[in-house]
């Protein structure tokens, strides 16, 4: 087993948008991992883009202060067919990484089709099935929201990705 396996990690997992940005942490644990914190950052419709950005970096200050997380994993860049969209969506991760870089954390990158791959086992799966899987694993209550549940499965894919021999390691960023 890898010497970085043995270590209990607390994993922060971001899923950035403008208007709802998800954020999940998590500590490796035996014998499941538990849930420290969970929730979306979210900013109405008639803000300007600035405030929105302010209020990721201020909240993601604020999730780093009470939790001292010791690695994030951010989703990996998707294609969008609109490029406003894909503009909007870079400012929001371009703030989440510029706030968890200046706390001194390691930053890594998984893509959509492997969380879901790894948390449900399918590559294509359905907001809901992610959000119920999520609640199974961490043995949550209920559900948690849609951004939260995506973020809370990238910080277990990224654990599980830790957690075993791997010949390839996770892309850093």
């Amino acid at each position: 087993m890898p010497a970085r396996a043995r270590t209990a990690q607390t994993i922060l997992g971001i899923d950035s948008s403008l208007r709802g940005t998800g954020y999940g942490v998590i500590r490796t644990a035996k014998p499941f991992p538990q849930t420290l914190t969970h929730g979306t950052i979210s900013c109405p419709a008639d803000w300007p883009h600035s405030r929105c950005l302010v209020r990721i970096m201020q909240s993601l200050r604020s999730v780093l202060k009470e939790h001292r997380p010791t690695v994030c994993v951010m989703e990996g860049l998707f294609y969008a067919q609109n490029l406003r969209t894909a503009l909007v969506m870079g400012e929001a991760r371009g703030a989440a990484m510029a706030t968890i870089a200046e706390a001194g954390l390691e930053i890594y990158e998984l893509a959509p089709r492997k969380v879901k791959q790894a948390i449900v086992g399918y590559g294509a799966a359905q907001k809901l099935a992610v959000a119920k899987m999520v609640q199974r694993l961490l043995r949550l209550p209920q559900p948690p929201a849609p951004d939260a549940a995506d973020a809370l499965a990238l910080a277990l894919a990224h654990a599980q990705e830790m957690g075993r021999y791997s010949f390839t390691t996770p892309k850093k960023i």
